[in-house]
């Protein structure tokens, strides 16, 4: 019997991700207050690593609970600079503000995929990349943003790598499916050991 595959994202990006990996998936995105659970997290001091692995989770779960048979894939990005958890950038200000704090620094993309199925986790993973960011000018940075702004505002970090934004970075030390939000070969590699996908 076919396990049906739900993605509990509404991000193109892991869509097409999936699609390009011939990966058969429906597509529910979940009703949840992230803001509220990260806040809540970040009051308990949790690690970035370990927010962005439970709001994947809470997605999963949501989705889950009215799918029990499916293997439902939640997803969650966060980016870690210097022990601090940064999110999507509110405003284009916001946006260059951040970028000119990251220049000439280093920072962590973590990526965390959760699958449920009948409401309970059965598979966890969070992938990690270290990107190293070129010491730009404020002149090129508030031009990258006003060229930007409509497509980095959905972006942790105000950036898309897929995008000019690879122009930002001097070295890119991980797997590029972690930069794009899914911990893709991971995923891939347990529905296949699971029979879900062709191997």
């Amino acid at each position: 019997m076919t396990v049906p595959i739900i993605l509990a994202s509404g991000s193109a990006v892991r869509a097409r991700m999936l699609e390009s990996a011939n990966v058969p998936f429906q597509v529910q995105v979940p009703r949840v207050d992230e803001e509220a659970v990260k806040s809540a997290l970040l009051a308990e001091a949790a690690p970035p690593r370990d927010i962005a692995d439970a709001l994947a989770e809470m997605k999963a779960r949501k989705v889950s609970a009215s799918h029990p048979r499916a293997m439902v894939i939640g997803c969650d990005q966060v980016l870690d600079f210097r022990g601090r958890l940064i999110s999507k950038p509110e405003s284009p200000e916001d946006a260059l503000g951040l970028l000119q704090q990251m220049r000439g620094d280093r920072h962590t993309l973590l990526s965390a995929a959760v699958i449920c199925q009948d409401g309970q986790p059965i598979w966890r993973h969070v992938g990690k990349v270290r990107l190293h960011m070129r010491a730009l000018s404020d002149t090129y940075l508030q031009d990258y943003v006003r060229r930007n702004w409509d497509s980095i505002r959905h972006a942790v970090g105000a950036y898309k790598l897929e995008e000019e934004g690879v122009r930002l970075f001097t070295a890119i030390d991980g797997n590029y499916f972690n930069v794009l939000g899914m911990p893709l070969m991971e995923l891939l590699g347990f529905l296949m050991v699971r029979g879900v996908i062709e191997q």
